[in-house]
């Protein structure tokens, strides 16, 4: 059955609620890898849906562009939307979950579940940014529980619509522990990572190298940049220890500019180690992503999601205090918020 976003949304999800199977699985069972680095887990050709929990490690718009952009240019997805989780106690792993706007800019898609509308993005992704009980917007440190389908893509097995609309193919997102906080970062070197040719260490067993900490929050002390020359949101750039070297993605978040890298020649840096390998065997493309950075100088991150203290003006906690913030307090300025209240006006 094909459920397409119309009024009878509601009927079709009743239905799908009592039809689809959902079974609980680890980060870690999800993301088993061959010796080429290709997912082997069971639920990537499955057409049941699976569910993991894990700690919110990044805000999606700081990561990619979320901006709606409906076209039909080919290979365009348009906007963009992904978060990474990380497992708890006893889960060393973690998943990616992505969804697309113009999956059929792909070229193998039905047009009736190819592609989001603008006004169709806007209402997805707001549903996916908030829990569906408490209406709560989810910020890096949740604790959340995901369902939804996989697909394996670039060297992991990410949760995501397998390029669908469809009703039935939408990933849930929901509130389990709030602001629990993020999970502290791996301390690790470039040892851990690289041989001694400087290549990435794979290890299909998952218990060392790359893929141990892949999907998981991870810092490394004392590096330097090979060149700050791509320093940019979405730049690419590359760190060193002195020996050995490993690539760096930067996100989109606020903190990035053109103009805002002040890092000492040595710094430390934190960011979810992630892998997108469209090669064969899948078993290079890792790389730090780092979202957003506060500027303090010392320690390429970003301080207020890692901390989760917020200044006592950043209503929309998005780690700085502006306009936005006072156009929230403005649409409120003397409301009343206690019904009970005789004066209440």
């Amino acid at each position: 059955m094909m459920c397409k976003r119309s009024l009878k949304m509601l009927l079709c999800v009743s239905f799908l609620i009592n039809s689809v199977a959902v079974f609980a699985e680890t980060n870690w069972n999800l993301q088993t890898v061959n010796s080429t680095g290709n997912g082997t887990s069971p639920w990537i050709t499955s057409f049941d849906k699976v569910t993991v929990e894990g700690y919110i490690l990044n805000r999606p718009e700081y990561m990619l562009d979320t901006t709606p952009n409906y076209n039909t240019i080919p290979y365009n997805i348009g906007a963009q939307w992904q978060i990474f989780i990380q497992g708890g106690a006893g889960d060393h792993a973690g998943t990616c979950i992505w969804l697309g706007q113009n999956y059929k800019n792909l070229g193998y898609i039905p047009d009736a579940f190819g592609r989001y509308t603008n006004e169709e993005w806007v209402a997805e992704i707001n549903r996916l940014n908030h829990d569906p009980v408490t209406g709560h917007r989810f910020l890096p440190g949740d604790y959340v529980r995901v369902t939804g389908l996989t697909k394996y893509y670039g060297g992991k097995t990410n949760i995501n619509e397998r390029h669908s609309t469809a009703v039935e193919n939408d990933v849930i997102i929901e509130l389990v522990g709030l602001g629990k906080g993020l999970p502290q970062p791996e301390v690790i070197t470039l040892d851990q990572l690289k041989d001694t040719s400087d290549n990435f260490i794979f290890d299909q067993t998952r218990l060392t190298g790359c893929e141990y900490y892949q999907a998981r929050l991870v810092r490394v002390n004392g590096v330097q940049f090979v060149s700050d020359a791509n320093w940019a949101p979405n730049g690419k750039l590359v760190i060193t220890d002195g020996t050995k070297t490993f690539p760096v993605l930067l996100g989109i978040g606020s903190g990035i500019t053109a103009s805002s890298n002040n890092l000492f020649s040595t710094f430390d840096i934190i960011g979810i180690l992630d892998q997108e390998d469209g090669s064969s065997p899948n078993t290079a493309g890792y790389r730090i992503w780092v979202t957003n950075y506060d500027g303090n100088g010392l320690i390429l991150a970003d301080g207020c999601d890692l901390t989760g203290i917020f200044a006592s003006g950043d209503i929309n906690k998005d780690c700085v205090v502006n306009f936005a913030d006072f156009a929230i307090l403005a649409s409120d300025w003397l409301r009343c918020t206690n019904d009970l209240l005789t004066n209440c006006q």
